[in-house]
């Protein structure tokens, strides 16, 4: 099974997975959600592994973490009554769950929501991104196999912009060792 490796951003692959099919997607839930999208549209993957960097409170930097639980975690329509995180009028659970799991990384539920989270609020989830959930959501849909791995590259906190930019000349290597050590 070839997958298709999609990433935020180029300097998140650094050239590293020459070896593979890479779509870069852009930054966010939207940009994410099309790119993928035509990329099934042209070319439906066997399997879809979403790489990248991603904020914790509760994983160390340096970590890889296997998130298979999702939450859209800038999704708020309470004032309206409805749950924290639920997509009003949707079928879809808040948590979506779905995703390889690789026993020998830490798992857990990824936050995702279109901001840089270092709030307090992140504390919440074993890792905040900007992308996974989209893609997690989308390959459930379309019925593709989904696997995620996300490099910690900071805290989630007051020093999240300084760490991560630190982090992406390691990320590549880090998530390419990672891949080949789950078999892909």
């Amino acid at each position: 099974m070839k997958p298709l490796l999609v990433f935020a951003m180029k300097e998140e692959s650094q050239d590293v997975f020459v070896d593979y099919d890479v779509l870069h997607c852009q930054i966010g839930k939207i940009n994410a959600s099309h790119n993928l999208m035509r990329q099934i549209a042209q070319n439906r993957p066997e399997l879809v592994v979403n790489l990248g960097t991603a904020g914790s409170r509760k994983h160390a930097g340096g970590t890889i973490v296997n998130p298979t639980q999702f939450i859209q975690r800038d999704m708020d329509v309470t004032a309206l009554g409805i749950e924290l995180y639920q997509t009003p009028f949707s079928d879809d659970p808040i948590i979506i769950e779905h995703g390889l799991r690789f026993e020998h990384l830490p798992g857990g539920i990824c936050g995702t929501g279109d901001n840089f989270d270092a709030s307090q609020a992140a504390a919440a989830f074993d890792v905040v991104d900007m992308e996974a959930y989209a893609l997690a959501l989308i390959c459930k849909r379309e019925n593709i196999p989904f696997a995620c791995l996300k490099y910690v590259s900071d805290g989630a906190n007051d020093d999240a912009h300084i760490d991560w930019h630190e982090a992406l000349h390691i990320t590549a290597e880090k998530l390419h060792e990672a891949l080949k050590g789950a078999n892909l």
